[in-house]
């Protein structure tokens, strides 16, 4: 049953046919949220329920009166920002969709990691990548080397390097190749190259380094690429709520910045990387 016939009275002035009145509270506001910050709290609530969500369930989640809710998303239909379905329950609007995507395809994903790649590289003084996963292959999509210091990597925008080399590669296939039979396959009858003498090669030894990454969150590349270079990398979520879009890699000199110190690092890094590091809920 739609949630909004449970307001019963007259019609209210400005209430549009079809549409329930919108009802007066006798209740008190709630302290935490007031105005417009309650409409952005109920819209950013909405954009967690693809499936749509019942004024009940919304009213509990926020915790302000049912009344100010309704209001709330009253505003947002008006707006073309929020939808109500047969089943009564509100979801994100079209006009909410076409703006979202709009700005997001004017904006490629690594303009939006760039500020985060500027302050790693400040952070740490070491080159920073992001980087996003081609076949076998990573494509560099933005660089930024450290402010200071003379010796720099010479990776370039739009270079490669193999995958399974790579920090950022084997972050990236950790999602994608989830099983032995997974990574064997993705290898097929080709023979991975060997870039070091630290260089995994092997499905077996891949797809136990594929595990591990998994389940600490972050990938390592121990002079796997390049001897004298290590890497610490982690996911971006920019254009995917579940799937890495690409990946994040702090690329230092080992005798600068060992990895030991990368990885102790980690907890600083992902709070750097703020929202663009998690997956939605």
């Amino acid at each position: 049953m739609d949630d909004t016939q449970t307001f019963d009275g007259p019609k209210a002035p400005g209430s549009k046919k079809g549409e329930p009145p919108t009802p007066r509270s006798t209740e008190p506001e709630s302290k935490g949220l007031v105005g417009s910050d309650r409409v952005l709290a109920v819209l950013k609530e909405l954009a967690r329920h693809p499936d749509g969500a019942g004024l009940e369930e919304l009213t509990r989640v926020i915790a302000s009166p049912k009344p100010t809710v309704h209001r709330a998303l009253q505003s947002l239909r008006r707006a073309g920002l929020a939808d109500q379905d047969a089943r009564g329950h509100y979801l994100l609007g079209d006009e909410f969709l076409r703006m979202a995507f709009a700005h997001h395809e004017a904006r490629p994903e690594h303009v939006r990691v760039r500020p985060v790649l500027e302050a790693l590289a400040e952070r740490f003084n070491e080159t920073v990548h992001y980087a996003v996963l081609e076949g076998h292959e990573v494509v560099y999509r933005a660089k930024v080397d450290p402010p200071t210091g003379a010796v720099r990597l010479t990776s370039t925008v739009g270079g490669r390097n193999p995958a399974h080399a790579t920090g950022v590669g084997k972050l990236l296939l950790a999602h994608e190749l989830r099983s032995l039979a997974d990574v064997e396959a993705w290898i097929g009858d080709g023979i991975l190259e060997r870039r070091t003498p630290l260089t995994r090669c092997t499905a077996a030894a891949l797809h136990q380094e594929f595990e591990t990454t998994r389940e600490r969150g972050y990938a390592l590349d121990d002079q796997e690429n390049e001897l004298g270079v290590n890497c610490l990398a982690l996911p971006v979520y920019a254009t995917s709520a579940t799937a890495p879009s690409g990946a994040v890699s702090i690329s230092a000199l080992t005798y600068r910045t060992p990895l030991n110190a990368l990885v102790g690092a980690y907890d600083e890094v992902r709070g750097l990387l703020g929202p663009l590091g998690e997956p939605l809920p």
